[in-house]
């Protein structure tokens, strides 16, 4: 009986070693060689400090910046901590008047845009994070955008084209614009 304690409790310290110190140490050994940025949050820094992440969202209000889409996380838009969906339904009353919330501010922020209002800029993702919006809904933009920092819409397109990636491989997903870096390639161009 005792031998079988002692082999049960030799077992247990060594796979808590290796599966608590040794596999995690590796992990993340390997994943600061290979992967750098990616394991460090994907941080991007402007003038040597951080400004966010490329993998999560902020709120951008002032009209000279392209908005991303709605956070439904709590207690804060964007709130890291916190990874959620509003987890309405397409008849949620709530819902619509998120929705038509958006719908006005774009409208009141930019009154002569008669487009209609992309889905994903009135709508919340799964996650409440996500920093992307697609090209049509930074095309829905520009005109506020170009408007607000005094530059012509083609340019700001242009920046809006040099900042969307397009489908990963070619062919798995939808191309995307991120919207941190597109308002940086923005602050940047002055």
């Amino acid at each position: 009986m005792f031998t079988m304690i002692r082999n049960a409790l030799m077992s247990l310290l060594v796979f808590t070693i290796l599966t608590g110190i040794v596999y995690p140490l590796a992990v993340t050994g390997i994943s600061q060689i290979v992967f750098p940025r990616q394991a460090n949050g994907s941080i991007i820094m402007k003038n040597g400090k951080p400004v966010g992440s490329a993998l999560i969202g902020q709120q951008f209000e002032d009209s000279k910046y392209f908005w991303g889409r709605l956070s439904a996380t709590s207690p804060y838009p964007y709130n890291g901590g916190s990874s959620s969906g509003s987890n309405f339904g397409p008849n949620n009353p709530d819902l619509m008047k998120a929705v038509q919330a958006r719908v006005d501010a774009l409208h009141a922020a930019d009154p002569a845009n008669a487009e209609k209002v992309p889905a994903d800029l009135v709508t919340a993702s799964g996650s409440g994070l996500d920093p992307h919006i697609s090209p049509a809904a930074a095309e829905y933009q520009v005109h506020r955008v170009a408007k607000a920092r005094g530059l012509d819409d083609a340019t700001v397109r242009d920046i809006v084209a040099k900042n969307t990636r397009g489908r990963w491989l070619g062919v798995i997903g939808e191309p995307v614009v991120n919207v941190l870096e597109l308002n940086l390639a923005l602050d940047e161009r002055k």
